[in-house]
């Protein structure tokens, strides 16, 4: 929650700055979007096979969080898009290393019956964080008479807060007696031994990843709904508070019936979503689109790692997530590029109508499956 809080004060006003500031186009924004978040999901297949192999999770861990935050000074001091390039790019190598062994932590203390409130536990706190911070993003611009650095400074406290919570208070607990690491987590076999089953989920997440591009064109889609510029990150405010207010409830109820009940809803949510960003007028039509698109993270986002822990062996769940978040993340880089290329030939209502597009064949590919 503190290392979100951090991150999206800087990331709610990072495109506008962009755009607004350095001159950058809208391609360009979608480009450094996704190659930032595909390297996260590079970093996560590496970490999570290093903590089967160690056996050590909470390591891994305090290392991803402590490169975030050591990051976050580089924002406010940038003075051109090399260097805010060069500071996301780091971020989410440290994002990268964290993600796969901090997640396999949860399913590694929560009982099987409660995996999916756990997960939607996990997300609902992150959450709290991601609408928090564009809240103070808002109150620092006013403050400030919208002077992004003064902001970016002020980012860096809770960065560096989070690790110190992770180190302090976050215990890992003992692995069983006979219980061993994986030698070679990412050898064929070891990837065999994953199961159908598994890989199923991956490539289920994987077409649905092409659906929702990063959260970034839905603050250039506040710009295109004339919204002032300090209150663009309104509509991460907003998103924030739809996810998580949504993602413990959704978690919670994949625990008692089944989850692909539960990821449909999202799906449908999604495909709201996106019909309302590309087709409902002005602010409120925006508004409701943004709320939608944060009620289908909170429907999914838990579900599909509550089912990759469901799937994976005990001793390669770092190694699952890693792949889990490697091959949904580099589908997150073609979405984010092809969503950027899209509003630059033809406007938001073709990224938007493509995200559409994918929910249908995801839709189509759960549900085939969901029958065999």
């Amino acid at each position: 929650m503190l290392m979100d809080i951090s991150s999206e004060m800087i990331h709610a006003l990072l495109p506008v700055y962009m755009v607004a500031v350095l001159g950058a186009s809208v391609l360009s924004v979608g480009i450094i979007e996704g190659i930032a978040e595909s390297t996260a999901s590079i970093m996560k297949v590496f970490s999570g096979a290093l903590s089967d192999r160690l056996g050590k999770r909470k390591l891994l861990a305090v290392a991803g969080y402590g490169l975030a935050a050591l990051t976050k000074p580089v924002f406010p001091l940038a003075g051109t898009l090399g260097w805010l390039v060069g500071a996301r790019f780091i971020d989410r190598i440290g994002k990268g290393i964290r993600g796969a062994p901090r997640d396999a932590l949860v399913a590694d203390i929560t009982p099987p019956e409660l995996r999916g409130a756990a997960f939607g536990l996990r997300q609902t706190l992150d959450t709290i964080g991601a609408f928090v911070g564009p809240l103070l993003a808002i109150a620092l611009m006013w403050l400030t008479a919208s002077h992004f650095e003064t902001v970016f400074w002020i980012a860096v406290v809770p960065a560096f807060l989070a690790v110190l919570v992770l180190v302090m208070f976050v215990h890992e607990p003992d692995r069983p007696a006979d219980s061993k690491p994986v030698r070679v987590p990412l050898s064929r076999r070891e990837l065999a031994r994953l199961g159908a089953a598994y890989w199923w989920v991956v490539a289920v997440a994987t077409i649905f990843t092409l659906a929702r591009f990063s959260e970034a064109f839905l603050i250039l889609r506040a710009q295109e709904s004339d919204l002032d510029l300090m209150w663009t990150p309104v509509v991460l405010v907003v998103m924030g508070i739809a996810y998580s207010l949504s993602a413990y409830p959704a978690g919670a109820l994949s625990d008692r019936i089944d989850r692909v009940t539960v990821l449909t809803i999202g799906l449908l949510l999604l495909l709201a979503a996106d019909l309302v960003l590309a087709f409902a007028p002005g602010i409120s039509g925006l508004l409701i689109g943004v709320a939608l698109w944060g009620f289908h993270m909170g429907f999914t986002q838990g579900i599909f790692n509550a089912l990759v822990a469901d799937n994976a062996p005990a001793d390669l769940r770092g190694t699952a997530f890693g792949m889990f978040h490697l091959l949904t993340g580099l589908a997150l880089l073609l979405a984010s590029i092809t969503a950027g290329l899209l509003w630059d030939l033809i406007g938001y209502q073709g990224t938007f109508l493509a995200g559409a597009t994918f929910v249908l064949l995801t839709l189509l590919a759960l549900h085939t499956r969901a029958r065999i």
